[in-house]
């Protein structure tokens, strides 16, 4: 079954206006700051939305609304951080990063470190994005394009099979840590996953595929 065809329209962005693809709404609204979007379903109601005011159509919402709003209609919301990790080998040098997911400006970054998998950092990187929020005081969601590093955040557990001998004690040192992190805090801060089929990779990818 082929997928409905959707139309954006970009009220606030580097160009305005009626667009037929996510890809090319996401090439005006993705680094520019306050962008107002919205999907529709028809090229006629999205003819229509754009010749009224993006408050016609978010009339009662606040951030928090806004930002349902966008995951309703399967759009990223930029206002986030994005993170992810790369290592070359399994295990082997590992990487992690995270990111201002509209502008793809970094944050923070870990490693390169020795004895890692691709799994560990996913975890290790959103408890840092999790630690990095909580200090801020912030309520941004962070992305992950990981399950399974999602699932072991809602476990409190990195389940790695990583062997602990004298070149991964460093390693196995960060994830006690990190587990201990997400056993002695709270926070309010959502975890989304990044659909990459739809958005493309994730601002915080390393582009190394």
């Amino acid at each position: 079954m082929s997928k409905k065809q959707k139309y954006y329209v970009v009220w606030d962005g580097h160009q305005t206006g009626v667009f037929d693809s996510w890809e090319a709404c996401k090439l005006q609204i993705n680094g520019f700051k306050g962008a107002k979007y919205k999907s529709f379903s028809s090229k006629q109601e999205a003819v229509k939305a754009f010749d009224n005011n993006y408050s016609d159509y978010i009339t009662k919402a606040n951030k928090k609304q806004k930002q349902s709003l966008l995951e309703v209609n399967n759009l990223p919301v930029w206002e986030s951080i994005s993170v992810d990790a790369a290592c070359s080998g399994n295990p082997g040098m590992m990487e992690y990063q995270g990111v201002e997911t509209n502008t793809g400006k970094r944050i923070f970054h870990f490693g390169p470190v020795s004895y890692g998998t691709n799994n560990i950092g996913e975890f290790l990187a959103l408890v840092h994005g999790l630690a990095h929020l909580k200090k801020l005081g912030s309520e941004l969601p962070i992305y992950s394009d990981s399950k399974i590093a999602m699932a072991w955040i809602n476990a409190k557990k990195c389940r790695t099979k990583l062997e602990l001998n004298p070149n991964t004690q460093k390693l196995h040192s960060m994830i006690q840590r990190a587990e201990n992190w997400l056993a002695s805090n709270q926070y309010k801060t959502k975890i989304l996953k990044w659909e990459t089929k739809q958005w493309g990779e994730i601002p915080a990818d390393f582009g190394r595929k």
